[in-house]
């Protein structure tokens, strides 16, 4: 017996190089390349944020040539469907500082003015590719009383008019950009249309003169998102 398995054991030592010889080669293959996740941005949900900017009177304007400061607050929700595109609501108030030059007339009449806050509940429609979001929107508007006032050689004088109204319509566009989880900011243009103040009594040069009601805005903003829909995931 002992015989028997030494021999056995000497076979098998020299049949295994043998062996190896006839087994194919190793295979190795390379470690697959890493691909980072790819992010998925899901805009529906509320948000609240607030806005800084500038506020610029158009042509023929009661507001004169004037261009002011303007901050305040806004509030929304967004719907993202179809998967690139977003529709949602906001209400925005913003406040301006009251300065403005007014329009001198010829004669020496001043008409002053100071509407000092701006208000709207708009619609909002739009694109999204990646963090990006490109929108258009529109709606109502308001603004608070314009306390206007005309004087010659700085004593106001009775006038009256027709018009002058605190509620009218607004159109815009913007791109917001959500730079992290919850967050984005915003670059936007609003126009308001208040419609136009039509003098019919008063100094003689302005009687009918007919002046527009309008604010052309530019404002940056910065939004906080509660992610109703969830937040920002990743795709592995």
């Amino acid at each position: 017996m002992k015989k028997l398995l030494i021999g056995t054991a000497a076979l098998m030592a020299f049949a295994a190089p043998a062996l190896a010889a006839d087994l194919p080669a190793r295979t190795y293959s390379k470690a697959p390349v890493y691909t980072p996740p790819e992010a998925i941005y899901n805009w529906t949900g509320f948000y609240i944020g607030g806005h800084v900017g500038g506020a610029f009177a158009g042509d023929n304007s009661l507001l004169g040539s004037s261009a002011r400061f303007l901050g305040g607050l806004q509030g929304g929700a967004d719907y993202q469907f179809a998967t690139n595109w977003v529709v949602g609501a906001e209400a925005q108030y913003s406040w301006l500082n009251g300065n403005n030059n007014g329009v001198l007339f010829p004669g020496g009449t001043l008409v002053t003015t100071k509407a000092d806050q701006l208000g709207s509940v708009t619609g909002r429609f739009g694109y999204t590719w990646g963090p990006a979001l490109l929108y258009a929107k529109g709606g109502y508007a308001w603004r608070d009383n314009n306390n206007l006032g005309v004087s010659v050689g700085g004593v106001p004088v009775a006038f009256a008019t027709t018009g002058n109204r605190q509620d009218g319509y607004t159109v815009g566009a913007g791109l917001e950009y959500m730079f992290a989880p919850n967050w984005s900011a915003k670059a936007e243009y609003q126009y308001y249309n208040f419609g136009s103040t039509t003098f019919t009594a008063g100094t003689p040069e302005i009687i009918g003169a007919r002046l527009r009601d309008d604010e052309h805005t530019v404002k940056l903003g910065i939004n906080y998102r509660f992610g109703w829909g969830g937040p920002v995931v990743s795709r592995y």
